[in-house]
């Protein structure tokens, strides 16, 4: 692991800083965000300082005062400027304009074609979402900067989608060709990472340091969070337990190999399961996400094949998760995505049993499983969230907003 500077200590006690201002029911104090953090009262008021400086809090009220200087309350400064989230999906793109507290503002969904989708049809998707959410709404917004969320492996400091089982991509730069397009700064990465990252500012991840969050769509995965820091390992890479086999020998997944995870838990290994259980079901459509529709409704009402279907992705989602308690020892496992929603608890309760009878023991001591309580669509909040810590770069903003106010004050002071 590379040693950490000074500039990355700095950036993550700023980070921690602003989580707690998002995180608190209204306006909090300086001393409330040291206590929150850990941080020294001293630490914890100079970043507040660079964050008024560079306008991303503001002051919103003042403790009563019973004698001394009276406590300023601190809230994000919403209106500071504009954040886009985008999650790009097998069969859509949605596009999700945010103020800079992380508010939805308006938001947009784009299809993509059903067949031999192309990157000049997910950039024109974007950008088509993009320029018209931006110029919608009365006077223009100054963005910050947009997070893309798109499927598979990605290099995140180049910008490539490196491959993409939906349609398999290679080695697609695809922030470079929207930068030809869009006049702001682009931050590309996959949808594991983002889910999670929503998660470390909004969700489950705000109270622990060590989190896995499980993500069922189309795609499947897992993104991890180590000692309060996304894991990303070597390549940005990690977290692709959707791939890893899960049954040898079984279902051929749409990566090429045999019996991963993905194969039996995301929207296609439903409708597969439906499927082997019954050519003829009813429940079986062409489009598979109304397959885990029909499963979900049918299910609620009662039905007894639907019911089987619900228990056997439980069986099959429960010993793969207990394989990742054994890796990680997380103390809070999260279940989210479109899947997890559908078949809500049902699926949550079982797969907690089928956990229980696989994992070590040691690591269900202190686990926490719970399904995703960030409101919306996790992966394009955290899309937007990876824009905002764009933002907050000392290189992108502190280094010059901060310093250039700092500088505009002293020019001010010579001359009165």
């Amino acid at each position: 692991m590379a040693k950490r500077t000074a500039q990355d200590i700095r950036r993550r006690n700023r980070f921690d800083a602003l989580r707690c201002v998002f995180a608190a029911p209204g306006p909090v104090s300086r001393q409330e965000i040291a206590a929150a953090t850990g941080l020294s009262f001293a630490t914890a008021a100079n970043l507040v300082v660079e964050l008024l400086e560079a306008e991303v809090l503001r002051e919103a009220g003042h403790d009563d005062s019973k004698g001394g200087r009276p406590r300023a309350r601190l809230a994000v400064n919403a209106e500071r400027g504009a954040l886009i989230g985008i999650d790009v999906a097998e069969t859509s793109v949605q596009v999700e304009l945010f103020d800079l507290a992380l508010t939805v503002l308006r938001s947009v969904r784009l299809p993509l074609p059903q067949t031999g989708v192309r990157p000049d049809d997910v950039i024109d998707a974007i950008v088509e979402g993009v320029e018209g959410l931006s110029e919608s709404g009365g006077a223009p917004l100054r963005i910050l900067g947009a997070g893309v969320s798109v499927p598979g492996l990605v290099e995140r400091e180049g910008g490539v989608s490196v491959f993409s089982p939906y349609w398999s991509w290679h080695d697609v730069p695809l922030r470079s060709l929207l930068a030809a397009r869009l006049a702001m700064p682009l931050y590309l990465d996959n949808p594991l990472k983002a889910s999670t990252v929503a998660e470390m500012w909004f969700g489950a991840g705000r109270e622990v340091d060590d989190l896995v969050v499980l993500t069922l769509r189309a795609g499947v995965g897992a993104g991890i969070a180590v000692d309060g820091a996304l894991y990303r390992g070597a390549t940005n890479s990690a977290g692709e337990w959707g791939h890893t086999c899960l049954v040898r020998g079984g279902r051929t997944c749409r990566c090429g190999r045999q019996g991963c995870v993905e194969a039996y838990v995301s929207t296609r290994g439903i409708a597969r399961t439906v499927r082997e259980l019954d050519a003829g079901s009813p429940l079986l459509d062409p489009d598979e996400d109304a397959v885990v529709d029909n499963v979900a409704h049918a299910a609620a009402e009662g039905d007894a094949a639907a019911a089987e279907v619900v228990t056997r992705t439980a069986h099959y989602l429960g010993e793969a998760a207990a394989d990742l308690l054994s890796l990680f020892n997380p103390q809070t496992l999260v279940l989210g995505g479109w899947v997890a929603d559908r078949l809500g608890e049902p699926l949550l309760r079982q797969t907690r049993d089928v956990i229980a009878e696989h994992a070590l023991a040691a690591t269900l001591q202190a686990l926490a499983f719970q399904r995703s309580t960030v409101p919306g669509n996790p992966v394009t909040l955290g899309a937007a969230t990876f824009a905002l810590e764009g933002f907050l770069d000392d290189r992108e903003t502190f280094a010059t907003v901060a310093a250039g106010r700092r500088a505009a004050r002293a020019a001010k002071a010579r001359t009165t």
